[in-house]
């Protein structure tokens, strides 16, 4: 049975931790969902794990719509969530929907929006016309370059309280889900506790609702520096799947991220 909005929404109102992996084509799809995963996330970060680009600016529509249907194809069980790629939803809520309306068409369920309350309206647009849409804040990496660089957010007081005030607007222009990312621990728990979405964490704690991670920093194929919320789940594993096995267990136990994964 597909997992749905109502499935996740029950998990969180259950206060189930809820499982999510980056996922770019069938076979993996088919491998994560036999393990144990609730939702698929198709993310714009092929650009860096497949493609080998520097950052996640230069995905296309296109490539996004390819790897969903990639996906699609390899799953009957879990969320499929599309990201969408930069360029895509900024312009208006009308062009953001006709954008959002492919990936959805390709096989997505929910698609993702980087952005703080700048994005409320395009989220209301969207999620009044049946397209569900999880809200993104903290790093955001479509916004690279004007941070200057992946670095934590929400350090000092101001940018905390900013922060705050996005996820209560996004919240309430219909988000579904909030994923934050790269942000203290601390203020991701606020956060988490002051909406009634369920949260998403990567690199935010181990109080979100949900944890993401990108598969293959998880299996430890991805070169060069690791950033500090990473953990390489495949030492001491006989297999992949019993990596992600093992990713599973430990998000659903809520011994990951630990403290040596938090900001």
């Amino acid at each position: 049975m597909r997992i749905t909005q109502s499935t996740l929404r029950k998990m969180y109102e259950n206060s189930e931790k809820i499982t999510a992996l980056t996922c770019y084509d069938a076979s993996f799809a088919t491998l994560l969902e036999d393990a144990g995963i609730d939702i698929l996330l198709v993310g714009d970060s092929l650009g860096n794990v497949i493609q080998g680009e520097s950052t996640t600016l230069s995905v296309t529509l296109n490539d996004m719509i390819y790897h969903t249907r990639c996906v699609a194809r390899g799953s009957n069980k879990a969320l499929i969530m599309a990201d969408m790629p930069f360029g895509t939803f900024q312009i208006t809520p009308e062009h953001a929907f006709t954008n959002a309306s492919r990936l959805i068409a390709a096989g997505a369920h929910m698609v993702k929006i980087e952005g703080g309350s700048l994005m409320a309206e395009t989220i209301e647009f969207l999620t009044r016309r049946g397209i569900p849409v999880c809200a993104h804040i903290g790093l955001t990496p479509q916004s690279v370059h004007q941070f200057g660089g992946y670095k934590v957010q929400g350090k000092t007081d101001d940018k905390a309280r900013e922060l705050q005030e996005d996820a209560l607007i996004l919240e309430k222009s219909g988000a579904n889900m909030l994923l934050m990312e790269v942000v203290p621990a601390t203020l991701a728990k606020k956060i988490t506790d002051t909406l009634s979405i369920p949260t998403i964490g990567i690199g935010a704690g181990p109080d979100c609702s949900a944890q993401v991670l990108v598969l293959h920093d998880l299996l430890g194929v991805y070169p060069g520096k690791k950033t500090k919320f990473i953990k390489n789940f495949m030492p001491g594993a006989k297999d992949i799947q019993e990596a992600i096995e093992n990713y599973i267990k430990a998000v659903k136990m809520g011994k990951f991220p630990d403290a040596e994964h938090v900001f």
